[in-house]
């Protein structure tokens, strides 16, 4: 099983989310073809009404905290309301930083 596989079916089974998306962003990265290891998360779930984005964040790792761990390098974390998710983003998905470099 991939890692994006392995990340979606922990995120659908932790939040049920309205809207999720798992990209894969490793082919923009210093990493050889094929690799795994930067994610991007665009997640929408009623578990993150009321909550500051920290603990949006937090509670997204604490899911992925084994993934973490040893198979993901980086993660952009986009957590939204469903309000939130309708109103701002809903036709207009956030685009993810350039790769500054880093070589390994």
């Amino acid at each position: 099983m991939t890692v994006a596989s392995v990340i979606e079916q922990k995120l659908l089974a932790a939040f049920q989310p309205s809207h999720l998306d798992v990209i894969n962003e490793s082919n923009n990265h210093n990493v050889p073809p094929g690799s795994e290891s930067h994610f991007k998360v665009i997640i929408v779930a009623k578990a993150f009404e009321n909550e500051r984005l920290i603990k949006r964040h937090r509670l997204v790792n604490a899911v992925l905290a084994e993934e973490l761990a040893d198979k993901i390098h980086a993660l952009a974390l986009h957590t939204y309301t469903e309000s939130q998710w309708q109103e701002q983003y809903a036709d207009n998905t956030p685009s993810s930083p350039n790769c500054l470099g880093g070589g390994k």
